[in-house]
């Protein structure tokens, strides 16, 4: 009763905003997917309430991501541009600030930090604090929302970019629309050549690319699925979908060094999304209001883990967000299991 209330109270603002001017969107009609229950496997808990949290220095908030550098020092970056590290036993400092919002984060074999920027593309923070971009624009245009990076073993950079339509900070829009515009490219640093890999992504985020460099995971987040794009053998150049019909907005993935990856999911999926998707006039007056009306999931925390084709291992759920929610990235180390989240001021470690 009370999502039908509250499914009503939209609409009729929705109407009322209808009369007075032109929608900022032309939405399609979606069909969303039904979502796999929580049961079984992804039957709900509260393992991740043991997570260990390290708050941020006062006034950041938004690690999204976390990067490990040789020595054991933690890396991220916040809403307001800055990367920040934070080494055992000492406090959080200010590297530099790219002026964007950083988001993926992965050292590279000569410990540069590269850094998937929303607002400048693909940068490279080298070991003397240098920011360097690598990559901004595709074919004369410049890049959408540069979400997430990793790593292959012959040093290709591979990264999502979310949407080529609309920027980070008209996300509500790139829901409503319906239209995927997402990519994934591979950069090569030697040659500077970057390379489409996939496109027409539903909101392309969290990136993996295989040990033996096979393929290359990447979540779609409006559309609740992990999709493979094939690098090498018969199926190169082809996409195929891994895992369906999630529960939650897949963010980030990460593979272990045991083969198996770990998916974060922002929360679980926001009901009135899933119920207005099939109805683009609806959703064309709703694009017409403040970003802060717009319905997001409940605060959750929830990572899984899968195997290589695709199969669930274990759920670990914060159905509270007691101590982490939202959660957008899992690293895995050999310490544990590194949290990070787009809005809070905190990061997570879930210790082995």
């Amino acid at each position: 009763m009370k999502a039908f209330i509250s499914l009503l109270a939209i609409v009729i603002v929705a109407l009322l905003a209808a009369w007075f001017m032109p929608s900022p969107i032309d939405a399609i009609a979606v069909s969303p997917s039904q979502p796999i229950p929580l049961e079984g496997r992804w039957q709900a808990n509260d393992a991740l309430q043991t997570t260990q949290v390290t708050q941020l220095p006062p006034g950041k908030r938004g690690g999204e991501d976390i990067a490990k550098d040789k020595l054991g020092c933690l890396y991220t970056g916040t809403e307001d541009g800055s990367i920040l590290r934070k080494c055992p036993y000492a406090s959080w400092e200010q590297l530099v600030n790219t002026g964007g919002r950083p988001l993926g984060l992965a050292f590279d074999d000569k410990q540069n930090l590269i850094i998937a920027d929303a607002v400048k593309g693909l940068l490279r923070m080298t070991p003397k604090f240098e920011l360097e971009v690598l990559a901004h624009q595709y074919q004369g245009q410049p890049l959408g929302v540069v979400d997430d990076v990793d790593i292959g073993a012959d040093g290709t950079l591979y990264f999502s970019d979310a949407s080529s339509r609309y920027p980070l900070s008209k996300l509500t829009l790139d829901i409503l629309d319906g239209r995927p515009s997402g990519r994934l490219f591979a950069f090569d640093p030697t040659s500077q050549q970057l390379t489409l890999l996939a496109d027409e992504l539903a909101f392309a985020n969290g990136v993996a690319v295989d040990a033996e460099q096979d393929f290359v995971l990447v979540n779609e987040t409006f559309r609740y699925r992990i999709s493979k794009v094939w690098l090498k053998g018969a199926k190169a150049g082809q996409r195929e979908v891994l895992v369906d019909r999630l529960p939650g907005l897949p963010d980030g993935i990460a593979r272990a060094e045991n083969g198996t990856y770990w998916l974060s999911l922002y929360g679980l999926r926001p009901e009135l999304v899933d119920r207005i998707h099939p109805k683009p006039w609806l959703k064309n007056q709703l694009a017409k209001l403040p970003t802060a009306l717009a319905p997001l999931p409940a605060p959750y925390g929830l990572i899984v883990q899968i195997n290589a084709d695709g199969e669930v291992l274990q759920t670990l759920h914060d159905q509270a967000a007691v101590a982490i929610g939202g959660i957008t990235s899992v690293q895995p180390e050999k310490d544990g299991l590194y949290l990070g989240t787009l809005h809070m001021n905190r990061i997570g470690k879930l210790a082995f």
